[in-house]
């Protein structure tokens, strides 16, 4: 999702992500507490078996062979008690939940011929020849206010071409050069075969031709014929978490299986070449740029991989027509296709983030940051006191964040929102800066910079949220099972120049060029 960055002063201040965390609805922390006893349900039956361990402990032998004598005389109570502890051992079992393990992952980097400085966008735009002179200035000052810094990467058929050559062929080649090249490095770091490939999920808002974008893989790859493979389409830049949390449910019912998702967005076919300015922004932002994951089920992979995933909360707003309506592809007045983004877009964010906050916040928080928080809310829906709200201090649930980085604006509001430092916002702002808007992979390019920097640690919780068309909000949690020494591994795409970014993004200076004067 990309946020719009340059309208009127008085939109502006409209145009803000609303203080979400200052109004809940009870429903959503119900959903939260719901979701935390169904997926704990498990754990009643240890406190009876601490019990009976305890009782068992103070026998005596001589106990052990009265009771042996008193249980022969009544074959039906040894029958039923067995039978009983039998079904408690299987329901035990049966009701706990598999672990899954991120083993690895990888995200993609451009060759650098790819390239796209600010001013090389602003004099591609002018040489197309099919934007108005306003429109130029327009896109212009998007790009200043972006956030985008002078490397990210644009499709070959749009960069090295004059004019551009933007056709199916470049499409499925941008396509092939992503998701090959991540799965590559993915399967030289884990050493997986692919046959061993048990579950493939591809992701892919705009670009869905036939066959498939994980039929090309199976293809590429010669997958074996039984695997379970999907597609998604058309579900924004939060698709990548839609993903892990589809993959998650298939690995509770496949055991010992490899599920390998890959995440990304294409370019080449969903440039616009328009004058609506609504349809504009996604040019400034989205840049090429895709990763590939692999997750696992089986407890011996526990020991090599990084993470293990503890919670995915997914949020659609799409049942309301604004939230719907909010980011649309379509047709403008002179029938050229884009993604218009409305003004509704910031405060659709705000509600979205909203409830999938508060469904997580029980999962997730100290014991007494949820008595706090749900004391006074409370108290303000049920007894209507008048009282200030209390925000939960999230910091204290995760170590790291890896927001969605659609775009500075809504960074900035975040951050305020969350009370997060500059710290806390780094991986997500110099993922912006570098890479742009990679759409649903941006969170793989963020939790690689939390690696590369070398802050990753054993016990550390990472929260990742994405949010995009539809309209959704998604979040997964992760707690690293080891920590990660970027000296002993190869963390592309940062490990080459991890040391030339500061905490505070670079400041950008306005764009300079002849041809955009």
């Amino acid at each position: 999702m990309a946020s719009t960055e340059a309208q009127a002063p008085h939109e502006r201040r409209e145009n803000k992500l609303p203080n979400f965390l200052l109004s809940v609805r009870l429903k959503y922390v119900k959903l939260g507490y719901h979701y935390l006893i169904s997926n704990a349900m498990y754990l009643l039956l240890l406190p009876l078996l601490a019990i009976a361990s305890a009782h068992l402990s103070t026998l005596t032998i001589q106990d052990c062979v009265q009771l042996w004598r008193q249980l022969q005389f009544n074959l039906v109570t040894v029958t039923l008690g067995s039978s009983l502890m039998v079904f408690l051992a299987a329901l035990y079992f049966m009701s706990r939940p598999r672990k899954i393990y991120l083993v690895d992952f990888a995200c993609y980097k451009p060759d650098s011929e790819l390239i796209c400085s600010r001013e090389t966008f602003v004099e591609k735009s002018t040489n197309i020849g099919c934007f108005s002179e306003e429109n130029l200035v327009f896109q212009k000052k998007i790009i200043e206010r972006s956030g985008l810094g002078q490397k990210t990467y644009f499709p070959e058929a749009l960069m090295l071409r004059e004019p551009p050559n933007p056709c199916m062929a470049e499409a499925r080649k941008e396509a092939e050069v992503v998701m090959f090249g991540a799965i590559d490095q993915l399967l030289a770091k884990t050493g997986v075969k692919a046959k061993d490939i048990g579950i493939l999920m591809v992701n892919c808002s705009l670009f869905n031709p036939t066959p498939s974008l994980s039929a090309m893989i199976v293809n590429h790859y010669k997958l074996r014929g039984n695997i379970l493979s999907y597609n998604l389409g058309g579900m924004g830049c939060s698709a990548g978490l839609i993903c892990i949390d589809l993959a998650k449910q298939l690995l509770q019912v496949n055991p010992n299986s490899y599920a390998l998702v890959v995440s990304m967005e294409n370019i080449t076919l969903n440039w616009y070449f328009g004058n609506d300015r609504s349809m504009l922004v996604s040019n400034c932002l989205f840049r090429v740029g895709g990763a590939a994951i692999l997750l696992s089920n089986r407890s011996s992979d526990r020991r090599r991989s990084k993470y293990q995933l503890i919670h995915t909360v997914r949020t659609h707003k799409g049942a309301d027509d604004k939230c719907y309506n909010c980011v649309f592809q379509k047709e403008d007045s002179n029938g050229k296709i884009g993604v218009s983004l409305s003004k509704d877009l910031m405060a659709v964010a705000g509600e979205a983030l909203k409830t999938n906050i508060t469904t997580l916040g029980p999962l997730v928080l100290p014991v007494s940051e949820q008595l706090l928080f749900f004391t006074t809310l409370i108290a303000r829906k049920i007894f209507h006191m008048k009282i200030k709200p209390y925000i939960p201090d999230f910091k204290l649930a995760f170590e790291h964040f890896c927001i969605h980085a659609g775009g500075r604006g809504v960074l900035d509001e975040l951050e305020k929102n969350l009370e997060l430092s500059d710290s806390h916002m780094e991986p997500s702002r110099m993922t912006l800066y570098r890479f742009g808007n990679t759409s649903s992979s941006t969170l793989w390019y963020e939790l690689a910079y939390t690696e590369a920097k070398g802050r990753m640690k054993k016990g550390d919780r990472t929260w990742q949220i994405a949010f995009g068309s539809g309209f959704k909000c998604n979040s997964a949690v992760w707690k690293a099972l080891r920590s990660i020494h970027p000296a002993k591994e190869k963390i592309n795409p940062w490990m080459d120049e991890i040391e030339e970014f500061p905490v505070q993004v670079p400041k950008l200076t306005p764009i300079t060029t002849s041809s955009s004067s």
